[in-house]
């Protein structure tokens, strides 16, 4: 159904003894049943907005709406409880009784459940027509009526209630709490094993996200992030599934390279990577590593590329591995944050060890990525934390250096 846009107020339009008048007629009309006099209330484009069920245009969304109401529920009865008018709108709580007995409702076939249901209508009036109905009901009290959930405090809503208890549990066990690595920064490991790198840089009252992680780690970094002050921005080391997989899931702008936009908002890089130079278990397994890793495209707010400052770093691009990727490199603790400019592990087997190229299967261009290395290496970090695994210290130039002229 189409939506309708919320209608602007026009002070000549507001009348509070007409908002009362069009109200009670409103719902004596769905109390005796009559859908074409309710229907009538509404100016044409005006907006059904019932939270969680419907968001609909008058006169026909609305029709639709309505009559799939009274043919689900052949008894449905509508009672105002109490009314409250303020200029152009009236509050209206309300109780409905009905049987589930005739058609489906909302897809479920009818059950024959009896149900008792309060709510919250705020409708909106402007000469004499509905404009607007901000509706509340109470889904949750629905759903049990209706069987979809459980009795309240009933045994198997108690069972219900620890198998989804011990998901939460598991999720936490897959993703560390912050753990501080340099002064201002905090990193969050998760996946199984937990090598996929979230970190938080301290950025005003709150912190930023460098480099987003898997899908999993949402709610994890979420919370972190809300402990921390709030998370203010997130910026993409690069676009592949396994560094952007929380983005979506955050109320948070999202910044990355100009060369990677494309693909942050679009495939992860899918379209360059040529998953054949894997062993025959990584062609088999990584499809659906990447697919359940990704939180799918992001919207990305703006850009950011070399040398830009950033929370008290300097943004260095290293493509290769992406087009797009990039590090964060600060000056006073020779810090840098490199994404997947090296890996610290070998993605098919998943264990640890000396630096080296990214995976050739995952690679934009495999040369450039050395190039990246050997550009890194020449800052001279004392600490490089890579977008997976474990950082490099100690001669951190000598040990990439290595990386990048191995074969």
């Amino acid at each position: 159904m189409a939506k309708a846009p919320t209608t602007s107020i026009d002070a000549d339009q507001i009348d509070a003894e007409e908002t009362a008048r069009v109200a009670d007629a409103y719902f004596a009309a769905l109390a005796r049943r009559d859908l074409d006099a309710a229907v009538a209330l509404w100016r044409p484009g005006g907006r059904e907005n019932v939270r969680g069920q419907v968001d609909a245009a008058a006169p026909d969304g609305v029709r639709e709406f309505l009559g799939g109401i009274f043919a689900a529920f052949p008894d449905f009865l509508f009672e105002v409880v109490e009314t409250t008018v303020q200029d152009d709108r009236a509050a209206v709580r309300w109780r409905a009784t009905g049987t589930f007995a005739g058609a489906p409702f909302n897809g479920i076939e009818a059950t024959g459940a009896r149900i008792e249901l309060e709510g919250v209508d705020v409708l909106i009036v402007r000469g004499g027509e509905l404009v607007e109905n901000n509706a509340f009901p109470d889904g949750m009290k629905l759903a049990r009526q209706l069987g979809l959930m459980p009795p309240a405090e009933s045994p198997l809503e108690q069972r219900m209630f620890q198998a989804y208890n011990a998901r939460t549990r598991l999720g936490r066990r897959l993703v560390s709490g912050p753990e501080p690595i340099a002064d201002g920064v905090w990193l969050m490991r998760g996946g199984v094993p937990k090598t996929m790198n979230v970190y938080l840089v301290r950025d005003g009252d709150g912190v930023l996200l460098f480099d987003a992680g898997i899908k999993a780690m949402t709610n994890a970094v979420a919370a972190a992030g809300a402990s921390m002050g709030g998370i203010t921005r997130v910026i993409l080391g690069h676009a592949h599934a396994d560094h952007r997989g929380v983005a979506s899931g955050l109320d948070a702008p999202v910044f990355c390279h100009p060369a990677d936009r494309a693909d942050a908002e679009g495939d992860g890089g899918a379209h360059y990577m040529d998953l054949s130079k894997l062993n025959v278990a990584g062609r088999y397994v990584f499809p659906h590593l990447l697919k359940m890793w990704d939180g799918g495209p992001v919207k990305i707010a703006g850009t950011v590329d070399e040398g830009d400052e950033i929370a008290g770093f300097r943004v260095v691009h290293l493509p290769g591995h992406a087009p797009g990727l990039i590090g964060l490199w600060r000056e006073s603790d020779r810090l840098v944050l490199a994404s997947d400019c090296f890996y610290t592990l070998d993605p098919q087997s998943g264990r640890k060890g000396h630096p080296r190229v990214p995976h050739a299967a995952f690679n934009a261009d495999t040369e450039q990525a050395r190039a990246s290395i050997r550009k890194l290496a020449a800052m001279e970090p004392a600490t490089a934390w890579a977008g997976h695994a474990d950082p490099l210290t100690g001669d951190v130039r000598a040990q990439l250096e290595q990386a990048a002229a191995t074969t």
